[in-house]
């Protein structure tokens, strides 16, 4: 690809104009409790408790086939699920997969492939990790552990699917990111790094599917009261066990607030994010936006996301790639 500044430039005003345009007409997801999601199946990541509980049950009610995923098998979780879906008669079948292991994703995107009678329509990468602390205490371990669940198990997950859905010629992968995808507060340890890696990484991919006729659609919800916030303290805590001295003593306030953090002030609904979900798999193929923030209170990457748009439309715009980078913005 080669571009010059006289390129770019007599290209800025149109794809700047476009833009503006499609910004304007670009489909707004709306959740209909009526909504029949009847003949779709989907295949959700971290259904233990969450936004990947919320959504596999109502998705199901909405009559998707759903296959709800968690890992360490058997647990609990799993069998209030099961007895769930058996009470109401929905089509949820739960599936052990552990995001980091290349094995189990294999192994649980082919049994639901295999039961869903070929390619999965929708793929939710849901399942993710926080480890609070200053980066200078992340050690390699919390480094690592988080990299693989927020990054490493989201790529093995589509991995996996795309080819089905490519076969197809259809399919929707949607990725639950956070606000802090695109902004970072100090202090939050890798969770802004693996989120601004998944942002990324789900952009590229949105591009190169587009030839395929497979969406991509990252959520970024705001803060919300969810078990995250009890698994998060478990893991800071243990690395706050183990961490070095020559490493915590620059942050005396910060590591002592290690694995005490509390989430339950929070009041936003969880719901909102399954709802989300849900409507976004209601759009016609082809007019599902790219990035989706979600939450009742500020949104503060909504200004980051636009500049973001801008920039990538008017920079690809005039290149061998524009097709691909206006067909997911222009929308």
């Amino acid at each position: 690809m080669s571009l010059d500044r006289r390129t770019l430039l007599a290209g800025a005003a149109a794809t700047s104009a476009l833009f503006t345009a499609a910004r304007a007409r670009a489909a707004e997801p709306v959740y209909r409790p009526d909504l029949d999601l009847s003949g779709k199946s989907v295949l959700i990541t971290g259904c233990s408790s969450g936004f990947g509980r919320l959504a596999a049950e109502l998705l199901a009610r909405q009559g998707a086939k759903v296959f709800a995923t968690m890992r360490r098998l058997p647990r609990s979780e799993a069998d209030a699920l099961r007895i769930l879906a058996l009470n109401e008669r929905l089509d949820l079948q739960v599936i052990e997969i552990d995001v980091t292991s290349d094995a189990q994703v294999a192994e649980g995107v082919a049994l639901a492939e295999q039961a869903a009678g070929g390619a999965i329509d929708v793929l939710v990468n849901n399942a993710g990790i926080g480890i609070t602390s200053p980066v200078e205490v992340q050690d390699m371990e919390a480094t690592r552990l988080i990299f693989d669940t927020n990054v490493f198990g989201p790529h093995r997950m589509a991995r996996a699917v795309l080819p089905g859905m490519r076969r197809k010629g259809a399919g929707q992968i949607i990725q639950i990111s956070s606000q802090l995808g695109r902004v970072i507060t100090p202090y939050s340890g890798h969770y802004s790094a693996t989120k601004f890696a998944l942002e990324a990484m789900s952009e590229q991919l949105a591009y190169e599917l587009v030839p395929h006729k497979i969406d991509v659609s990252i959520i970024e919800p705001g803060g919300y009261p969810t078990r995250v916030w009890v698994n998060r303290n478990a893991y800071s805590q243990a690395l706050k066990d183990r961490a070095e001295a020559r490493h915590t003593e620059g942050y005396p306030q910060q590591v002592a607030a290690m694995g005490t953090e509390d989430g339950s002030g929070r009041s936003n609904d969880p719901m909102d994010v399954a709802r989300a979900i849900a409507a976004l798999l209601a759009l016609a193929p082809g007019s599902r936006p790219l990035r989706l923030p979600v939450s009742p209170g500020n949104k503060p990457q909504v200004p980051i996301n636009e500049v973001s748009a801008r920039v990538q439309t008017e920079w690809l715009g005039p290149s061998r790639a524009g097709p691909l980078v206006r067909a997911v913005h222009e929308r």
